[in-house]
């Protein structure tokens, strides 16, 4: 066996499958790309393999280019190949066999479904691993590293150690097999997705979730692979947000509350409309405005059902702004006095958001279930204002009580804000994931 140098052992070697990665802009693409990012930064040497540009741009139109601009540069992208079965409309596309014979294609696209892998990504998987066989003849990988969804990715993790040795950890960034928004499984019973977690779970060697409800979901469901789980939160970046500075109290002007992020169908957008209309019988609120930023859902053919949720001409200034370059952010959440947190979901959803939204040193109004995930992150937070159900009245209230409190803002309350948010940098949520990592590579030495 070939002795390895003073310098291999100084960099780990790291295979990161995230089939969501710049320039997609779905939600968990900020947790991959900061994960690789952490990684890079910590002395590894980071391979990705992701989807190919292609799906983003032609099949789900769900691209934001500027995100690559975030990646470090010594990060190796790669992108294997797929089938777009599932999402090509074009029979000029089509293959011959599908072209001609439909019924029988889709029986067995539907037949390998059922034998080889249950979702729709699994064409990506034969590629992942044998594109990863190649790289690692060349250059032995020391850890493989698979974040879902989907969680193809996780079942390319397994076949890869099986066939190489090489140890694997998992990243739940959303649940597989339950569904954390209504807290109902996503399949029956002796459906072959169950098997597959079970044993990509059991083989796996450490595997994370971003809150511990969901640790404790799938830890009371699978005994076995429950020593090997842990949590690591999601979390913020500095270096895109830079540290807020005191903006004083807002006095003499308009009140300006905002919401920054995606919008969703999944979101409880009448409650929230309904509570700013009720706030603005509050004479406080006669000229504040409500600012929305974000795409309008994830992919394109959702935008004009969203847009009809927006009450734009009733008279409630309200203004849709749009989505906003990652080089924006900054600068419209310091054009806000207080941030909504707006999200669907029960006590299993966190929402990588809230963490920007501490970051800012504002005041925050909650609207969304009150025994959500997120609650955790928030509690002990000085500038939080939380609901204690939700429904318009009371998201009223906790509108106009931060409103209050951003007039009348201390310096010492905002600070406390910043140093409640400082636990949750990247560095310090993923520093710990990390030095696992590590071990797990032996090469914590």
């Amino acid at each position: 066996m070939k002795d390895r140098t003073t310098a291999d052992f100084k960099s780990p070697r790291v295979l990161y499958l995230a089939f969501f990665f710049p320039p997609s802009r779905s939600s968990g693409v900020y947790r991959a790309r900061a994960t690789a990012n952490h990684l890079a930064a910590a002395g590894w040497d980071v391979t990705v393999h992701t989807a190919p540009r292609e799906f983003f741009t032609q099949y789900i139109g769900s691209v934001d280019v500027s995100l690559e601009e975030g990646v470090d540069e010594r990060i190796k992208v790669r992108r294997p190949k797929m089938g777009y079965f599932r999402w090509e409309r074009d029979i000029r596309r089509y293959g011959r066999f599908r072209a001609n014979m439909p019924v029988l294609a889709n029986a067995g696209y539907n037949y390998m479904q059922r034998r080889f892998f249950p979702e729709h990504y699994a064409s990506w998987i034969p590629h992942v691993v044998a594109r990863a066989l190649r790289e690692h003849t060349r250059k032995r990988y020391d850890l493989i590293v698979a974040t879902g969804n989907p969680f193809a990715s996780f079942a390319a993790a397994y076949w890869l150690n099986k066939l190489t040795g090489v140890p694997y950890a998992l990243d739940y960034r959303d649940s597989w097999t339950f569904n954390q928004f209504t807290e109902e499984h996503k399949y029956p019973d002796g459906h072959p997705a169950w098997e597959w977690e079970r044993k990509t779970l059991e083989r796996s060697s450490l595997t994370a979730f971003v809150n511990e409800g969901l640790r404790g979901w799938h830890a009371e469901r699978y005994p076995k692979a429950a020593p090997q789980m842990t949590v690591v939160p999601n979390g913020w970046e500095p270096e895109i947000l830079g540290r807020a500075t005191y903006p004083g109290p807002t006095t003499g002007r308009p009140l300006r509350l905002g919401y920054i992020g995606t919008i969703t169908e999944a979101m409880p957008l009448d409650v929230l409309f309904d509570g700013w209309r009720a706030a603005k019988a509050h004479p406080e609120f006669a000229d504040a405005t409500l600012e929305l930023y974000g795409h309008l859902g994830f992919f394109k053919q959702s935008a004009d059902s969203l847009s009809d949720k927006i009450p734009l001409h009733e008279g409630l200034d309200i203004t849709y702004h749009g989505p906003l370059a990652k080089t924006d952010v900054g600068d419209a959440y310091r054009s806000l006095d207080a941030l909504v947190f707006c999200v669907p979901g029960a006590k299993y959803v966190t929402s990588g958001k809230i963490f920007e939204y501490m970051a800012t040193g504002k005041p925050i109004v909650s609207v969304h279930a009150p025994d959500i995930a997120a609650v955790d992150v928030l509690t002990g937070h000085p500038l939080w204002f939380g609901i204690d159900r939700l429904d318009a009245q009371a998201v009223s209230n906790a509108m106009v009580s931060a409103a209050k409190r951003s007039r009348d803002l201390t310096e010492a309350d905002f600070e406390a804000a910043l140093q409640h948010a400082e636990r949750y940098t990247r560095d310090n949520t993923l520093g710990p994931f990390e030095a696992e990592l590590r071990k797990i590579a032996g090469r914590d030495k």
